[in-house]
């Protein structure tokens, strides 16, 4: 019989800077993408934890133990005329994958999207990621088919505002 494990999820606060980076750490590598560089770590703590935040993050924390986190913001449905809560990453360390941490975490992120009022909460899954696709289909969650994510790097962008300077 297994030992029950007291799953706690919390705001973060400025001294967790470390944790979460070193969670961003963690999903890069299971996400098998390069971690964010210093600049980039100095980024994410200002845009947490700075004076105009740009995201808001959650700490699941596992007997006391940093377990997992996820970076929730805002968007906005025109259609709906209401906003959506966007889950940009929640991500379980493997050490505390089955208990419970991750159903806890995307719980309190569902909550959370009911108290600000959101019609959605949306994310993305990469398609090779089964055993999360799982873990959100055993919830409820239904996959999009009739939507079709696009994107423009850093490049894309340059190229295309420089279009619209010249005009």
């Amino acid at each position: 019989m297994s030992e029950k494990r007291e799953v706690k999820v919390r705001r973060a606060e400025p001294e967790d800077g470390e944790v979460f980076i070193s969670l961003v750490v963690g999903l890069a590598d299971y996400e098998n993408l390069p971690a964010p560089d210093e600049a980039a770590q100095q980024r994410l703590l200002q845009d947490a934890f700075g004076e105009n935040k740009r995201f808001d993050l959650l700490l699941a924390e596992v007997d006391g133990q940093p377990a997992g986190y996820a970076v929730l913001f805002e968007t906005y449905s025109t259609f709906l005329a209401r906003p959506k809560l966007y889950l940009e990453d929640l991500f379980v360390k493997p050490d505390f994958r089955g208990c419970g941490a991750g159903l806890v975490l995307f719980m309190v992120c569902a909550r959370e999207a009911i108290e600000r009022g959101c019609a959605r909460m949306e994310w993305t899954v990469l398609d090779w990621n089964e055993p999360a696709i799982k873990f959100y289909e055993r919830l409820g969650a239904e996959y999009e088919k009739t939507w079709q994510l696009y994107g423009l790097n850093e490049e894309g962008l340059q190229k295309l505002s420089f279009f619209a300077i010249s005009k």
